[in-house]
């Protein structure tokens, strides 16, 4: 493959910090680069760089001779006066670009519940989020560098952007970098990992799944992390195993290397047991809303007579589009609102305790330090039977000494998530109401977030766009579809974006606000398409009989895998590095032929889709 962009020793240090020491790396055609680590460690630094929009203190980027690259930032780079459809098409006449597939696609995921009139001035942050993806997408671009693409899109957005970016480029042409804290996003789209750490990058082959097993080896191996770290590591990889029924239909090759690691690992949960420790603490009665309707001010129906009982130990993850209502079921749960008509009956002991998406309730302690809005509740906690101290419980979330003694004024807005996430757990309410929970904060945290709430004994409500955390931290979910209704979701996520589908009809396949010309050639382009990907029944059973094949080769690369890992384990214990690199070698001239197995494994499986 052809290299599209290469740095060398990049070196970047803000004041007395160090961000990047001397990294080297780069991008070739075809890779699709996911970009994880903590809060300010340099993911959108690098990204910027990599954009020339920024330059290091030494080193240098060298593109490909030509090369166009489309850059998402995380600012508002959009001009205010324009009107949203100037902004994306600029002065391109409606029927020029609405004969483009991929400008009608782009349009009509993203920008479907958009005034193409309106001023961007008049958009919510999350639609100028939208806007601005959208102007990038439609470009022609070799490389594509994604500063959280995901923020502010809903469960549905994300799940087309995964689509669009799968097929955005033919086999082994184009690429992306992508810096995102949506897991299941990183899954599902990319092939490598860069973890940004400590001035450094370390680069690993495969998804979010494949980076957790191989750090986690890594630092088994290498016995550079604390066994607190390894154990996280292990419960994420065990999630990733026993996941919802909708991950077991993907590729299964990277997952099953972690079937010996995990294979005595309990579930992230003991249910059972938190259901017992719920019931005791809140008795059998939550909450129960009783036929309750809720109208806007302007007459806008958000509720028409629903009723939704919460048991104790209940966990539920709230899905839906804009506006439908998910935040005004919280308010009316929690009392902040009342109901038009119905009732909502809360158990005697209720205490409940909501995380709001603007984290106003820091707005009191901004002169305190971190560790003081803690010991403010209480000195000393107990999670999972053992006692914590407010200093312990701040660090387990991601703290660093000098970070718990940094005033609330001066924290990131993912650490003040993190830190009012505990403070509301601190105060041991029995339930717990999340409303976009996982912004700002990054994988690592995350994961210890979902390790707190498996050993919490309550009731669970979240809102969250970040289908990972929905599967991993609640059992069931549910959907608020804009019909005044709630609606119980057994297929999970997966079952939301069928409906959704199903909602929206043949409305978004044509694109948003096309002009009847477009419209006639979209549908001239779908029928085409349609007829031309058409294949014979001996087509496909040759192609079913090429994946076996692979699957076979797969299988048998992945038990030389298996091998190889055991046997540098066991020279790593002797000190026989040298033996140990000839190895490593060898283990990635194999990782590279399966990645060449598995990429024809992907195509012959989208052909028989």
């Amino acid at each position: 493959m052809a290299p599209l962009i290469n740095a060398e020793n990049l070196s970047v240090t803000f004041v007395t910090r160090t961000i990047l020491d001397g990294v080297s790396l780069g991008v070739e055609e075809g890779e699709r680069i996911g970009v994880v680590g903590r809060n300010g460690d340099g993911k959108s630094t690098l990204l910027r760089i990599l954009a020339g929009r920024a330059m290091p203190d030494s080193g240098r980027v060298s593109p490909q001779r030509g090369l166009s690259i489309g850059f998402l930032d995380q600012q508002d780079v959009l001009d205010g006066t324009d009107s949203v459809r100037h902004a994306v098409v600029g002065d391109v006449d409606d029927h020029v670009w609405a004969t483009e597939a991929r400008i009608r696609d782009v349009i009509s995921g993203l920008l479907a519940d958009v005034d193409w009139a309106s001023r961007v001035s008049t958009l919510s942050g999350g639609q100028k989020r939208r806007v601005a993806l959208a102007k990038l997408l439609i470009g022609d671009h070799d490389l594509l560098l994604l500063d959280e693409p995901t923020n502010h899109l809903d469960v549905e957005g994300v799940a087309w952007l995964a689509r669009h970016l799968k097929s955005r480029w033919p086999a082994q042409r184009g690429g992306f970098v992508v810096v995102t804290h949506d897991r299941w996003f990183l899954d599902e789209v990319t092939a490598r990992t860069w973890e940004v750490h400590d001035g450094l990058v370390d680069i690993f082959e495969g998804g979010y799944a494949a980076y957790v097993l191989a750090r986690t080896e890594r630092d088994r191996a290498a016995a550079v992390e604390e066994s607190r770290r390894q154990n996280l590591m292990r419960k994420e990889l065990a999630w990733l195993r026993r996941g919802a029924p909708a991950r077991t239909s993907k590729p299964k090759f990277r997952l099953d290397a972690a079937a010996e690691l995990i294979a005595n690992e309990p579930p992230p949960r003991d249910s059972v047991a938190l259901h017992k420790m719920a019931t005791a603490r809140q008795g059998k009665d939550v909450v129960d809303v009783e036929n309750v309707s809720y109208s806007l001010d302007d007459g806008t129906v958000i509720f028409d007579d629903v009723t939704f009982r919460l048991g104790p130990g209940d966990r539920y993850g709230v899905v839906g589009v804009n506006g439908a209502g998910k935040t005004t079921l919280f308010k009316l749960i929690t009392g902040a609102l009342s109901p038009g008509s119905g009732r909502i009956k809360r158990g005697k002991t209720l205490q409940p305790a909501m995380l709001s998406q603007e984290v106003r309730e820091l707005d009191d302690v901004m002169q305190l330090r971190t560790v003081e809005v803690i010991r403010a509740e209480r000195e000393f906690f107990t999670i999972g039977g053992q006692d914590v101290s407010a200093g312990q419980l701040v660090e387990r979330l991601g703290f660093t000494r000098e970070r718990a003694w940094t005033r609330v004024a001066d924290l990131s807005g993912g650490e003040r998530r993190r830190l009012q996430m505990l403070r509301l757990l601190v105060g041991e309410p029995n339930l717990l109401l999340l409303d976009e929970p996982t912004n700002d904060l990054d994988t690592d945290t995350l994961a210890a977030l979902e390790d707190l709430l498996d050993g919490w004994p309550g009731t669970l409500l979240v809102i969250s766009h970040d289908r990972y955390l929905l599967e991993r931290v609640t059992d069931r979910q549910v959907a608020l579809l804009g019909d005044g209704a709630i609606r119980d979701l057994p297929g999970g996520v997966d079952e939301y974006l069928s409906l959704r589908e199903s909602a929206m009809g043949g409305a978004r396949k044509d694109g948003h606000a096309l002009s009847s010309a477009g419209s006639r050639a979209a549908t001239t382009e779908q029928s085409t398409t349609a007829n031309a990907g058409a294949t014979s029944a001996a087509d496909q059973r040759t192609a079913r009989k090429e994946l076996a094949r692979i699957e076979r080769q797969l299988q048998k690369s992945a038990e030389r895998e298996e091998k190889l890992h055991a046997e540098m384990a066991e020279l790593a214990q002797t000190s026989d590095f040298e033996a140990v690199a000839k190895l490593d070698v060898t283990l990635r001239e194999l990782s590279a032929s399966r990645d060449a197995l598995e990429e024809e494994w992907l195509i012959l499986s989208e052909a028989l889709d």
